[in-house]
């Protein structure tokens, strides 16, 4: 009897193996044949599931990008609680912040910024932290608030965490209370 495999879960089990693969050894110093080795399968077997590295990239980027917003009003929320919601979120990103920064600096390294601009993966990353924070911040100040925030992570991966993430608490609060 043949072995009946559910497709869609398989490409989603390699692509959540290949974002480990991605964060650890780059983009530019990878090929497919590398990549299925890492992932345990065969060349012909990846090519199957994705039909090049970079739409196996961008179903990468496509599954680190999902964000799981708990199922709350929060229109309703006052802006210190949503101020803490977001936090959270981006407190919860900073264990990966070394791993995907590095893979992005290696990804965009040849581009130039009108290739940036253009590319598909980042065009998907850009839009969906900026719903992400407008969802909690409103789109006035949205980009102001994800500046900030990709701002401090990596303030915190340069100073070995000691910026305080209470420092742009308060900052986007007093953003927020202009409005």
């Amino acid at each position: 009897m043949p072995k009946i495999i559910d497709h869609d879960a398989y490409r989603l089990t390699l692509t959540e193996k290949a974002v480990e693969i991605f964060a650890r050894y780059g983009y530019s110093g990878l090929g497919m044949r590398k990549i299925a080795e890492h992932l345990g399968i065969s060349k012909s077997a990846l090519y199957h599931y994705f039909p090049s590295k970079e739409a196996l990239f961008s179903a990468c980027t496509d599954l680190v990008t999902r964000f799981e917003m708990p199922a709350l009003d929060v229109t309703e929320m006052p802006t210190a609680e949503r101020i803490d919601l977001l936090m959270n979120l981006f407190q919860s990103m900073e264990n990966n912040f070394k791993g995907e920064l590095t893979l992005l600096l290696d990804y965009l390294r040849e581009m130039t910024p009108a290739q940036v601009a253009k590319d598909k993966n980042m065009q998907l990353a850009n839009k969906r932290y900026l719903q992400l924070v407008t969802e909690l911040v409103g789109s006035e100040h949205a980009e102001a608030v994800l500046c900030m925030m990709y701002g401090v992570l990596l303030q915190r991966f340069m100073d070995g965490r000691k910026t305080d993430f209470g420092t742009i608490r308060t900052a986007i609060h007093q953003l927020l209370q202009i409005q």
